[in-house]
């Protein structure tokens, strides 16, 4: 008796067809500093001219957001969350992200999924100027419910060292400018799928599903753009934990980060969420971004500047809070 790869559950030919399919959206990130194509063993990428550059790295995946994706049978903007959590995070110390690598997998491959799921990695590296330069597509039959899949990603970024932004300079009445948030982003997907369960519910002339998959915001470019011409002193990317969790980690010991409540422009999509539920004002906002995507940390006279330079890229940033002297953790007021 003999068995095949295929009839243990493994189609090596749908992988080969997930490839082709995936190779025009690839394609499309590449740059000159990539120096070879899909199917090597390595990918490789040319650093250029630095004086002193530091790589900086992240990886993260999507969590359990996907699970809308699969109810809903919509696949092509996951994969911007995969990269988006990776690079704004890189973006917080004020590294470009430079290459991307993602991770699929799956028990049953199907071609047409996979490559919608890829291309929206190689949005989400397009929208970020990052190459996406390789991944890895795994097949798990028996580990992996067929129509279930897993999708997680890894970015390099670079900085010169005399530039790393890492809240080293951030002093006492410094201004905290909040740039807003596209949705849910990708963190708190849990709770949400607690408390909503229909994803074909009306919310605001679409579907919940639809305003539910909304991608996380890439906030790489304007950000790039104002550290060529401002002292930006720290950055946040607020993801999981929300406010209190993330955006003291860009102040330096010694001082705190204090946001007035009423000056934070809480999205629909929360309110709609924690109405769901009757969740605690508190657990919305140890959870969830409310509104707020990426947190800027500058000084009191650079302040308009900054937030007139982001409407330029159609950002409507605002002035949320400031820096006082105090033990470290957020003061929500």
């Amino acid at each position: 008796m003999s068995i095949s790869y295929k009839e243990a559950g493994v189609d090596k030919e749908e992988g080969y067809k997930a490839v082709e399919l995936m190779k025009k959206a690839v394609a499309r990130t590449q740059n000159s500093k990539v120096l070879n194509g899909l199917g090597s063993f390595g990918a490789m990428y040319e650093l250029g001219k630095y004086k002193n550059p530091i790589l900086v790295s992240g990886t993260d995946g999507v969590g359990t957001k996907l699970d809308i994706a699969f109810k809903t049978k919509k696949y092509d903007t996951v994969g911007i969350d995969a990269v988006a959590m990776c690079v704004n995070d890189v973006l917080c110390h004020g590294a470009q992200p430079i290459f991307f690598l993602d991770y699929l997998a799956c028990g049953k491959l199907q071609a047409e999924v996979a490559a919608d799921l890829v291309s929206g990695v190689a949005e989400g590296c397009y929208q970020s100027g990052a190459a996406l330069i390789g991944g890895e597509t795994a097949e798990m039959p028996g580990f992996y419910k067929p129509g279930d899949y897993d999708i997680a990603g890894f970015c390099v970024g670079v900085v010169e060292k005399d530039k790393i932004v890492n809240g080293s300079r951030v002093e006492e009445g410094d201004i905290l400018i909040a740039i807003p948030s596209s949705g849910v982003h990708s963190n708190g997907f849990s709770l949400v799928r607690k408390v909503i369960t229909d994803y074909t519910a009306e919310y605001q002339g679409k579907t919940v599903g639809e305003a539910l998959l909304t991608p996380t915001k890439i906030y790489v470019k304007p950000v790039m753009e104002l550290l060529e011409k401002y002292d930006i002193k720290g950055m946040a990317h607020i993801t999981g934990g929300g406010l209190p969790e993330n955006l003291p980690r860009t102040i330096r010991e010694g001082y705190r980060p204090v946001v007035f409540k009423d000056k934070l422009r809480v999205l629909d999509i929360f309110k709609y969420i924690q109405a769901q539920g009757n969740i605690p004002e508190d657990e919305m906002y140890g959870t969830f971004n409310m509104g707020i995507g990426f947190v800027l940390v500058v000084s009191p006279d650079e302040k308009d500047s900054v937030i007139n330079d982001l409407k330029k890229y159609g950002e409507e940033a605002y002035e949320i809070g400031f820096v006082q002297k105090g033990e470290k953790g957020l003061c929500l007021k």
